[in-house]
């Protein structure tokens, strides 16, 4: 597998960090580890890169990783946290006059279509993003040579993708993984998990739930993303953490080799 470059590009949950109007000391934090915007990555191999899900942030983000191009969006689920920056993908139409491919469930889809009804008409809207949409299901599919193995998870009782690609994995909005799926993660050297909170939650994983996740499925490394303020501070919560297990934080890089 050739190297990859992962970029975080939010960390936070639905709310972001720090939450409108919160006085809590994580909101407060002048740690920028402790400020985070809606979950997303970006995966850069093989001369491409791959986003994973495209929130209310993710205009944000590409100016701020200063990211001129990208090759395709794909998303774990339909929720609005992680849908709703696709308008902001015609920048690219634009300025690089291509269209962007996205892979996604036809749930998603259709969740695209409800939340912006004017992307998929027959007739496009002057001015809609130009997306060509590939339909993914719950086996391999790739994107430019690059294989992606989807791993299926659940979000309470929805269902949603993690993904694998190479020997890295990313699972997000997660709160339960069946048997059957798990083998899929195993052998991972940076394995991603979302942690909502230290208590439980319905449908996420705790801090708890998730080192139990890493401690099974034992990857080289371990990242935990989807973190709401009720986590605690960046610091605090990374003192207690096992040599190899690490609170991602926004604009992290981490690099994966060959």
């Amino acid at each position: 597998m050739l190297p990859m470059t992962i970029t975080f590009l939010g960390t936070g949950t639905s709310t972001g960090v720090p939450v409108v109007a919160c006085n809590c000391v994580v909101c407060q934090s002048n740690d920028k580890r402790d400020t985070r915007l809606r979950t997303s990555v970006m995966v850069d191999v093989a001369g491409h890169k791959f986003i994973i899900d495209c929130g209310p942030d993710f205009r944000y983000q590409m100016i701020r990783e200063k990211v001129e191009d990208i090759s395709a969006i794909i998303f774990t689920h339909g929720h609005r946290d992680h849908i709703a920056g696709i308008d902001d993908v015609r920048a690219f139409n634009y300025v690089l006059n291509k269209t962007v491919d996205i892979y996604a469930t036809q749930a998603v889809i259709d969740s695209i279509n409800k939340e912006f009804p004017y992307i998929l008409t027959e007739k496009r809207f002057f001015g809609a993003p130009q997306l060509e949409f590939h339909v993914i299901e719950n086996k391999p599919f790739s994107i430019n040579g690059v294989e992606i193995l989807p791993i299926e998870v659940l979000h309470h009782k929805l269902s949603v993708f993690g993904f694998r690609i190479g020997t890295f994995t990313y699972i997000t909005d997660a709160s339960f993984i069946s048997e059957s799926e798990k083998p899929k993660a195993i052998g991972s050297d940076v394995l991603v998990v979302n942690a909502l909170r230290k208590s439980k939650h319905i449908s996420h994983f705790s801090l708890d739930e998730a080192l139990e996740l890493i401690s099974e499925l034992k990857p080289k490394k371990a990242y935990i993303t989807h973190l709401s303020h009720f986590i605690g501070l960046h610091q605090d919560i990374q003192n207690d953490l096992p040599d190899n297990v690490f609170l991602a934080f926004d604009g992290l890089k981490v690099n994966i080799s060959g």
